[in-house]
């Protein structure tokens, strides 16, 4: 396996000016990180987004280390004015170097959020625009691909319907081993599912406590079943990382695998230690 990081992983360093962006490109390289995700990216004022992504490039180019995925936010359920967006936005990935744009679907699972539409109503709408950014992508050699992310198409059953109703071979899952908890999804069983879908890997960990118990203000957040998770560093957590990428590698990945920290420990730190983790998965597996 290759192993990549996540920008999202720095957000320590990157919020508080200790690094910026681009800083990380060396950073990941010296950590021992064959590439680097962007989780968008935030052009300085004064620099078109378009430069400052060719910018990032020759940069990755001078450590050599690949920009392995491009991800960023959206909501299909905006409409046109959102896949219009998209699509400019293949044009960043492309100047990015990279041939791999994660995108979301729609965001949130509070029903006025989406005009009191469920997942089936807007099933249509989701696919139609997942399609038409994805054809577009095709043509520059780029692929597109959901996550399960988000709340509202967490769940394994909804990124396969997704998948499966956009029907092009340019279109495929991100598959995060962590984030099927947001949905109360047990991890394994998720991944058997999405495993055959998968055109990248995001590992993750979370600690876990039930909605029934006391939990701490500081750090957790609330799944869409009322239980509670944190961030964790990978292998300190719930998530059964072995065998979620025991799954992966059974079904024919040989991708990147990149590294997401969302913890409360020390970033740099946190996430060493989930790269020594994952390589040493990598020889039980």
């Amino acid at each position: 396996m290759k192993y990549s990081v996540s920008s999202y992983s720095y957000s320590q360093l990157t919020s508080s000016g200790v690094r910026s962006e681009k800083e990380l490109i060396a950073l990941a390289k010296e950590m021992g990180f064959d590439g680097i995700e962007f989780a968008e990216i935030h052009a300085p004022d004064g620099v078109g987004k378009l430069d400052y992504a060719k910018s990032l490039k020759a940069e990755a180019e001078k450590y050599d280390i690949e920009i392995v995925a491009y991800c960023i936010g959206s909501d299909l359920l905006k409409g046109a004015t959102e896949v219009e967006r998209l699509i400019s936005e293949v044009d960043i990935c492309e100047a990015l170097g990279c041939h791999l744009m994660r995108h979301d679907a729609t965001w949130g699972y509070a029903a006025e959020e989406r005009g009191n539409r469920g997942f089936n109503n807007a099933l249509p709408m989701i696919i139609d625009g997942y399609r038409e950014v994805t054809e577009y992508a095709k043509a520059k050699g780029i692929r597109t691909a959901i996550e399960n992310h988000g709340f509202f198409c967490q769940d394994s059953d909804r990124v396969e319907a997704i998948i499966n109703g956009v029907h092009n071979d340019n279109f495929g899952a991100l598959v995060d081993i962590g984030n099927f908890l947001c949905a109360d999804e047990d991890p394994a069983k998720a991944v058997g599912k999405l495993a055959p879908y998968a055109v990248h890997v995001h590992a993750k960990d979370f600690h876990f406590k039930s909605g029934e118990e006391f939990v701490p203000s500081d750090g957790f957040f609330m799944t869409r079943g009322g239980n509670y998770l944190r961030g964790a560093i990978i292998g300190h957590g719930i998530v059964p990382v072995l065998q979620c990428l025991r799954i992966i590698k059974n079904a024919g990945y040989n991708g990147f695998v990149t590294v997401e920290f969302e913890g409360m420990e020390d970033c740099e730190k946190g996430i060493k230690s989930g790269l020594n983790t994952l390589k040493k998965i990598e020889e039980l597996i």
